[in-house]
């Protein structure tokens, strides 16, 4: 039964347009996350590469020469010596990144249970499907992202470059985006895309089937409606944030 044009003008906006709210709900979600949790990936990313750089440079005794040396010194090195805002520096390609796996996850993940496979007379949805759905949708979701994950790596491995006295080679992410076009056309964005998806599957596999088994045997066996306090509920049981299904 279709809904008046002036009955539909007053619906919430998440009820007019479900899949893009998702999306956006996804990608806000993913946005918050990331930039709590991003000084940990720089702080990681940077120890990773100066032991490389350093080991390149001065082979064993590198051990002994290390500036930085744990996660806690890393990060207040970084800080004393670039300032607390470079914490940060490289979000914008992570951001990216997480907008688009993570909405375009979601949508596709929502789409595949609803009108692709469907849910049972009794509203149960099957965990073979759950599985399946999950793997399709990391796939989809991780191939959409390539091009922001592909320039997310190429921005961190200019801190190796600058480590190691070596010119940068990007300007910035969008000047990081145009130069892999130009270098390695259209296709040059997927590069490594096949064992990106492969990863993505299996994540998303325990990821997104765990948290939908949660949400749903607790609308079914608990007082806890559909909504968004049961969503919210369901992604920090599973510790996955994704309260917008």
């Amino acid at each position: 039964m279709s809904v008046p044009e002036d009955d539909e003008r007053l619906l919430p906006l998440a009820q007019r347009w479900p899949r893009a709210s998702k999306f956006l709900l996804s990608g806000c979600a993913a946005t918050v996350a990331e930039l709590a949790t991003f000084p940990l990936d720089l702080t990681k990313t940077r120890l990773q590469m100066q032991g490389e750089a350093a080991l390149a440079r001065l082979g064993d005794s590198a051990r002994e020469s290390a500036p930085y040396r744990g996660m806690v010194r890393t990060a207040l090195g970084i800080i004393q010596e670039e300032g607390f805002l470079k914490l940060w520096q490289g979000v914008t390609p992570a951001i990216y990144r997480h907008v688009v796996y993570s909405g375009g996850r979601m949508v596709t993940y929502e789409h595949l249970r609803e009108v692709v496979f469907g849910k049972s007379e009794d509203k149960h949805y099957p965990l073979w499907k759950s599985v399946i759905g999950g793997m399709m949708a990391g796939v989809i979701g991780q191939f959409l992202a390539n091009p922001t994950d592909l320039v997310k790596v190429q921005m961190q491995m200019e801190g190796k470059r600058k480590l190691e006295g070596k010119p940068l080679r990007f300007r910035g992410v969008h000047h990081a985006f145009a130069k892999i076009l130009a270098e390695g056309g259209v296709r040059g964005l997927w590069a490594g895309w096949v064992p990106n998806i492969q990863r993505a599957a299996l994540v998303n596999m325990g990821d997104l089937t765990t948290y939908d088994t949660v949400k749903h045997y607790l609308v079914l066996n608990t007082p806890l409606e559909d909504n968004i306090m049961t969503h919210g509920l369901s992604s920090d049981l599973v510790g996955s944030p994704k309260a917008t299904q």
